[in-house]
């Protein structure tokens, strides 16, 4: 069994529509897929009525986070979206990168970059305006020459030039709103370097303490070292390690299934879930 538990479609910052990202998903031989769009469950009717025979959805999400003034990010899988306490905050997180992303257009119309609110719009066809979509508006504009040129210190990236803060949840609370809402939660691409996700065995026991079910370590930013001292991590805190693309479709170059979970991590997960918290 191929499983992948981390991909996005275009209703956040992939590039395909979600009828796409799971036919591909088939296509590439998955057998079970998760979509875990940016703090949103948008795609999900829209994947599960393009759903091929042979392949099980994982409705999911990929919450904004910050811990220590850093960036983290949040898999949370099979939970009840219509939970209210966590769909007020995701409404609150949604709500904040629209003003976000005003924030950095302003910024880098300062800077003297040919970038507009419009542009950038244009660009996101509709989906939750993010970075993604102001790097891509960027290089379109011609400011740079790449989206991975836009986030550097010259541009986007935390502390850069046109970086602007946003709200994003406290990753404990954030567990513990997704096990009330019966899922579970997994850590993304703690050791993913290149982008500065990168948080320390400290932060992983915190968050496990709070009822996190797993973690990711077989990302495609994740160096074999970081991968075994993970794996030991995992195992000595009984959470699941799990494996995932990260695909976002023709940014990342199509690589849906290219890290996959083992299918004992995944009966783990499935194993973890709760009945959701009477409120």
């Amino acid at each position: 069994m191929r499983i992948d538990l981390h991909s996005h479609s275009d209703v956040s910052d992939g590039t395909r529509p979600p009828a796409e990202v799971v036919r591909r998903a088939r296509a590439n031989g998955l057998d079970v897929l998760a979509l875990t769009d940016h703090d949103t469950t948008a795609g999900w009717d829209a994947a599960r009525a393009a759903l091929p025979a042979g392949l099980t959805l994982v409705p999911g999400i990929e919450l904004s986070c910050k811990r220590d003034g850093r960036s983290l990010h949040l898999l949370g899988y099979l939970f009840d979206p219509a939970d209210p306490a966590l769909t007020a905050e995701l409404a609150r997180v949604r709500d904040d990168r629209v003003h976000r992303a005003r924030g950095v257009v302003a910024r880098l119309q300062e800077l003297g970059a040919p970038v507009t609110w419009e542009g950038v719009q244009a660009v996101a066809r509709g989906e939750a305006v993010g970075r993604p979509h102001i790097a891509r508006a960027m290089v379109a504009a011609g400011v740079v020459g790449s989206v991975e040129e836009a986030f550097t210190a010259d541009w986007l990236a935390p502390g850069g030039r046109a970086h602007v803060d946003r709200y994003a949840l406290d990753p404990e609370r954030a567990v513990r709103l997704v096990t009330a809402a019966g899922g579970v939660a997994v850590l993304a691409h703690p050791r993913a370097r290149r982008r500065g996700y990168v948080f320390g065995d400290e932060v992983i026991e915190a968050l496990a303490a709070a009822g996190l079910a797993g973690v990711e370590i077989d990302h495609p930013d994740h160096a074999p070292d970081d991968r075994a001292a993970l794996r030991g991590l995992a195992r000595a805190l009984g959470l699941a390690g799990t494996g995932s693309s990260d695909d976002h479709g023709a940014l990342t170059g199509d690589r849906l299934g290219c890290e996959t979970t083992d299918p004992d991590a995944y009966a783990a997960l499935l194993a973890a879930r709760r009945a959701p918290t009477a409120r």
